[in-house]
């Protein structure tokens, strides 16, 4: 029985099959790509040019960006010369590729995100231990792990995926490669195994969210004590746009895999996963930008530097 490596491409799941469209869809695309490289650009100079920003909480917002940045490149691209070229195929190698650079990206900003949840409890719970919980070193290991465990999921997941064979053609319902669609194709009972670990990594991801949530609870309640309303909302200034960010990121990613199955279509899908991997990545930098005020600020300053220089 032939296993992936038979199979020398894919073919994606077209966004439309009028030639106006998928030109429409080109610059549709196009638009969005480049809003989300704007946005997460500026956040990624301005936070390392501005020495005010040398903060931890800046430090994994710089680490969001770069992710977020990865993640839309992984996806939209292909997408784009695909609608762009009038074509479905991806190669083997580059599905491998986009399967394990998604799953690095996505499962590694998960895990920052986190990562920032417990930066904004001992910011705000425990203000007096938070240079010695959160210094340089501290912050660095833990986006090292941050970036190590997405790492080290992607290659247990990738390498289940494309060692499974594959008898049912190679047509994937998603306009990128996604393991799922992948696991459709396969026609071995091996494929418990992936389902399996794929399980697991939900409950993983679930005791994320609960970190996250009984952080936030724990938050609140400091932030609720506070005397001063100023100081209220200096606090939620803070957390309100990485509360947003998770909400976002959740509320996508269990439609995309928890929806039930009478909702089952390629047009559902399609949409769906559009939403999980293209708008959060295009929404962050702008839910940040909204809130804070040293972001906001650094990012002025930078762009009014570029236009003085270009005088």
């Amino acid at each position: 029985m032939p296993n992936s490596s038979s199979v020398s491409e894919f073919l994606l799941l077209a966004f439309a099959d009028t030639r106006e469209l998928q030109l429409l869809h080109f610059a549709l695309f196009l638009g969005i790509y480049l809003a989300a490289l704007l946005g997460n650009g500026l956040i990624l100079t301005a936070v390392a040019c501005d020495h005010r920003l040398h903060t931890p909480m800046y430090f994994f917002l710089l680490n969001l960006a770069l992710l977020d940045l990865g993640c839309i490149s992984t996806t939209l691209p292909k997408a784009m010369a695909n609608a762009l070229w009038d074509t479905r195929a991806i190669s083997h190698q580059g599905c491998t590729t986009q399967v394990f650079l998604f799953v690095l990206l996505m499962s590694s900003e998960y895990y920052l995100l986190t990562i920032m949840a417990y930066d904004r409890y001992v910011a705000i719970c425990k203000p007096l231990h938070y240079g010695s919980l959160l210094g340089r070193r501290a912050c660095v290991q833990m986006a090292a792990a941050a970036w190590g465990s997405g790492f080290l999921y992607s290659v247990l997941h990738t390498a289940t995926t494309f060692s499974l064979p594959l008898c049912r053609g190679n047509v994937l319902d998603q306009f990128f490669c996604e393991i799922p669609q992948i696991l459709k194709l396969s026609c071995s009972d091996a494929y418990l195994r992936e389902v399996l670990s794929l399980v697991f990594s939900g409950f993983l991801g679930f005791g994320c969210f609960v970190f996250i949530v009984l952080s936030y609870v724990q938050i609140f309640r400091a932030v609720l004590r506070m005397p001063s309303e100023q100081g209220q909302n200096k606090a939620f200034s803070t957390c309100l746009p990485h509360l947003a960010v998770v909400s976002l990121m959740v509320s996508t990613g269990m439609f995309a895999y928890l929806k039930p199955p009478s909702v089952f279509s390629p047009s559902v899908d399609l949409v769906v996963a559009f939403l999980d991997s293209v708008v959060p990545p295009t929404l962050n930098p702008l839910i940040y930008g909204m809130r804070n005020k040293d972001l906001k600020y650094g990012v002025r300053r930078l762009l009014l530097y570029v236009l003085l220089k270009h005088q």
